[in-house]
């Protein structure tokens, strides 16, 4: 078994930036909501940089999986501004790696939270899926 304190840094971190495009609205998803930036895609980006903060730290195989998510989103982004969003590493156990996330577009903090993630070995967790769409 991996011993994930041994192997993750507390303190590790990373962001991912993208443009608000209406792709990524949550009009896109669901018509009589507004063209402003989804929660689902803040949330994504917050996990997306969770999950490049360790991936250099992890062995060959290996990957992370999202487990948790408490995130509050604070504030609306237009369509054509930047969000970036960052994670930061404030816990490992054995089996989870706790992140403290964060989104800021060009003007304030949208959202906050935090968000935990899993290590799996890649191959048996595809092998596991694909039993299970086999059923």
């Amino acid at each position: 078994m991996m011993n994930l304190p041994e192997i993750i840094r507390i303190g590790a971190g990373s962001t991912r930036s993208l443009q608000v495009e209406q792709a990524l609205t949550a009009n896109e998803r669901y018509p009589e909501l507004p063209s402003v930036f989804a929660t689902a895609e803040m949330i994504f980006a917050m996990e997306c940089a969770a999950a490049d903060a360790i991936k250099e730290m992890l062995p060959n195989g290996f990957v992370s999986v999202g487990t948790l998510v408490n995130v509050k989103h604070l504030a609306a982004t237009p369509v054509g501004e930047k969000v970036v969003a960052s994670a930061k590493v404030v816990k490992v156990s054995e089996k989870f790696i706790t992140f403290e996330c964060e989104a800021h577009d060009e003007h304030a903090l949208i959202g906050s939270g935090e968000h935990q993630r899993g290590v799996v070995n890649l191959k048996q967790f595809l092998t596991g899926i694909n039993s299970r769409a086999n059923q």
